[in-house]
């Protein structure tokens, strides 16, 4: 037994050549939460933050997800194809975009706008950090629309046969990215953020929650079939998660360290 794909289309209407799609109000949901969240933390008294500064922020933060997701989506999983035709990077209307590199890309920006407004780049991500989670959570809900990035074959009551996928049910793995590395981490964010705790620890702590999450939905998750698994037991996504969850573990721990040997 499995559940038949919803026969949802992509495109939710069209004007002329213009189409607008799923995928794309998806993203436009997470940066308006985004843009919503971050007046909402600069309106409340001694925060730090001005109006200018929100925008100015999440115009890098945008610029970063944009440009960081292509070129890591082509860096890191159509290498080939970049090098046979480096014009390819700019072939958006062919799809591609890559969460890791998104990531880099946001870090850049922040580590960018804090040196312009004299910020530190700890306090700055965590400021943004609680914002993304809602946008992972409505960009997957926009690849299981446009039934993409499906999960490995399963007999698990709730498989779903995907019209992309062949007629094997498969893991609907893309929706649970959205309530782990969506909700989940939202969730664990914003009650970490009401404890005591050092500048820098909330980054740290989507870093690792981030790539724990994604580590293990990886196992349910479809590889690239172009990529495969490498000695055919861990895929890029994970390859590419691991120095997160090192990275953020690491800088959750130096960020408490740093706090604690400046009180002694």
């Amino acid at each position: 037994m499995a559940l038949q794909f919803p026969e949802i289309d992509p495109i939710i209407f069209s004007i002329g050549p213009l189409s607008v799609r799923w995928y794309g109000v998806m993203y436009l949901i997470g940066f308006a939460f985004a843009m919503w969240w971050a007046n909402k933390e600069a309106d409340k008294p001694n925060s730090g933050w001005t109006k200018d500064e929100v925008s100015d922020l999440l115009f890098y933060g945008m610029l970063g997800v944009i440009l960081g997701g292509r070129i890591g989506y082509v860096l890191f999983y159509q290498f080939n194809l970049f090098l046979e035709n480096p014009m390819y990077l700019l072939r958006i209307d062919q799809g591609g975009m890559s969460f890791h590199g998104g990531a880099l890309g946001v870090i850049a920006g922040i580590f960018i706008f804090a040196w312009r407004f004299k910020k530190s780049p700890l306090a700055v991500g965590d400021f943004v950090v609680p914002m993304v989670p809602v946008g992972l959570l409505a960009g997957r809900i926009g690849n299981f629309i446009n039934g993409e990035l499906w999960g490995r074959p399963t007999d698990v009551p709730w498989a779903v046969v995907f019209p992309t996928g062949g007629p094997l049910a498969r893991h609907p793995s893309q929706l649970y990215e959205a309530f782990l590395e969506g909700l989940v981490l939202f969730i664990m964010l914003i009650w970490y953020r009401k404890q005591p705790r050092p500048a820098g620890s909330i980054a740290g702590l989507f870093l690792v929650g981030y790539g724990t999450f994604r580590f293990i939905v990886e196992y349910f998750r479809e590889p690239d079939a172009h990529i495969g698994l490498y000695a055919g037991m861990i895929s890029q996504g994970q390859i590419l998660s691991l120095p997160m969850m090192i990275g953020g573990l690491g800088l959750m721990l130096w960020s408490h360290k740093r706090t604690s040997t400046a009180s002694a």
